[in-house]
């Protein structure tokens, strides 16, 4: 056993009350079921911040669609869901200067996706960011509130003209 790490308060997520429908649906639709971190959205996409965040600033790029695979994207939303992605680790750089980036889609439940509403989430990593809470009582020490990544990002862009 000593080879796997647990996180002891995952339970707590996974036990409790749920709404009803999809999340990433109700927070498109404005639900007040649903907590709204958006930070940005045109017609076709939203931009938010994870509530349940691995780091500061931890973000999900949803299409306001409700797809499950990539490839139900057509050319033209690959395209801008992907300016999109360029134009939010822009803006993560200039807030954060995080020093690297997990970036990646859970497909389907096996692959972890609790949510099947197709996201991308973009993960901002740090130097020596495991610390002894995280090694000895299997919590992650969040250092922002996601409340406050998403009023910092909300205000950049209030200030500087985006490029979509």
């Amino acid at each position: 056993m000593s080879e796997y790490f647990f996180n002891f308060d995952k339970i707590n997520y996974i036990k409790s009350p749920k709404p009803d429908g999809c999340i990433l649906c109700l927070l498109v639709k404005k639900s007040p079921q649903v907590v709204d971190l958006t930070v940005w959205e045109n017609d076709n996409f939203l931009v938010c911040v994870n509530l349940y965040p691995y780091n500061p600033a931890h973000l999900l790029l949803v299409p306001k669609r409700h797809i499950t695979d990539i490839r139900e994207m057509t050319k033209e939303e690959e395209m801008q869901f992907s300016a999109i992605q360029r134009e939010f680790l822009d803006i993560l750089d200039r807030i954060y200067q995080p020093s690297a980036y997990n970036i990646g889609y859970n497909m389907g439940l096996s692959a972890g996706a609790s949510i099947q509403h197709l996201h991308l989430h973009i993960i901002p990593r740090y130097p020596r960011e495991v610390g002894i809470a995280d090694l000895i009582a299997g919590k992650r020490v969040l250092v922002e509130n996601p409340e406050k990544s998403a009023e910092r990002i909300r205000s950049l862009l209030r200030h500087t003209p985006f490029h979509l």
